[in-house]
């Protein structure tokens, strides 16, 4: 069975390590690196940029009530973490965020920040399997409806009563879409809102999810191979990430935003994020992702209210997932950023943060 230990709180930050969004689990990175000779000069003439908005932004952990390590199946230990109310109001919902690939909780900086300092909502956020502190999984490739089964398994934990709100980024959105083709029943009964940002009901080998291209143009033999590559060289395959972090700056910098000049700050921070995910844990993702469709799970939403929320250069999840989701869910509310990529969220806060609050105020 699975059980739940509280964790001490930490002391410190965790230490910043090199590393991009799954580009080609380094190897595409060591490769660009052999013919780019001045990316180190041009990455510190980007870093240096005066007018950068969150230079001074403490980025990392957050304050919260409560840790836990939840004990599931297969070897994972799943870090959550519950910020409670400070002036709790009768009828709000919790609200529950789900990160996506290559990333960790403090994908929703900006959004937790903004309810937390609110104080009527509370907050539960938890580290998918194999991302930021929660455990990596002993054997196999990890799936969707495994995520699904451990967003419930959170959801039992430490949200077991009252009305939700599922806010879910990326992989986050399909984990909620597998969440909703498991236990439909929960939609309309518990859950009682979505938000689905930059995310995908299918097609997912159209996208650049995992590296530019890559799905779509190798498919699944290249998934086997790279799959058993990182199984039995994995540590190298990390230090040749780490050997090239200029460029992989730079690729975070350019396939997670679409402002002409993102904040540094925030490209330093999606990289660091992006580097705590080793390479045997991207690539035992790579089959679930590649052959992710869910569009019928998407009918246990339309009872609910529900916001899909997208940047319109998002080079990882294009507009077009976006406004198929809406196609099949009408009654959704469509929020389109302008000039923001696939970390929306954090490149576009006020205008995410000022939807997403009108959206919990008009549940």
């Amino acid at each position: 069975m699975s059980q739940r230990f509280r964790v001490p709180r930490p002391r410190t930050a965790a230490g910043r390590v090199a590393g991009l969004v799954g580009a080609a689990v380094g190897v595409a990175a060591a490769g660009l690196a052999a013919g780019v000779v001045s990316e180190r000069v041009l990455v510190r003439r980007l870093k240096a940029d005066p007018t950068d908005p969150y230079a001074d932004e403490v980025f990392g952990e957050q304050r919260y009530d409560e840790a836990y390590l939840l004990e599931m199946p297969r070897g994972t230990d799943i870090h959550v973490e519950v910020v409670e109310p400070t002036r709790p109001v009768a009828g709000h919902p919790t609200v529950v965020l789900v990160h996506g690939f290559c990333l960790d909780m403090g994908t929703f900086h900006f959004q937790r920040k903004m309810l937390a300092a609110r104080g009527d909502y509370r907050i539960v956020a938890y580290d998918q399997p194999g991302h930021g502190r929660s455990g990596k999984l002993e054997g196999g490739d990890y799936d969707l409806a495994a995520l699904g089964h451990t967003l419930r398994r959170v959801i039992d934990e430490v949200a077991p009563e009252g009305p939700l709100v599922l806010i879910g980024h990326s992989m986050g959105g399909m984990t909620i879409m597998a969440l909703a083709e498991l236990y439909p029943e929960l939609f309309g009964d518990r859950v009682v809102g979505t938000v689905l940002m930059a995310t995908s009901g299918g097609l997912l080998a159209e996208t650049k999810l995992v590296a530019p291209a890559l799905l779509g143009r190798v498919g699944a033999p290249m998934i086997y191979m790279m799959s058993n590559a990182t199984r039995y060289g994995g540590t190298v395959i990390d230090k040749a990430r780490k050997s090239t972090s200029n460029v992989a700056w730079l690729l975070t910098r350019k396939y997670g935003f679409g402002t002409p000049k993102p904040s540094p700050a925030l490209v330093s921070y999606v990289e660091t994020m992006n580097s705590r995910t080793s390479a045997d844990t991207v690539t035992r993702y790579l089959r679930t992702l590649a052959t992710h469709s869910r569009f019928p799970a998407l009918a246990a939403l339309a009872g609910t209210p529900v916001l899909v929320i997208v940047g319109d250069k998002d080079m990882i999840t294009p507009v077009t997932h976006s406004e198929e989701i809406v196609r099949r869910l009408p009654h959704a509310e469509f929020v389109k950023i302008h000039d923001s990529g696939h970390v929306v969220m954090l490149e576009h806060a006020d205008e995410v943060n000022a939807a997403v609050e009108r959206f919990l105020e008009s549940l």
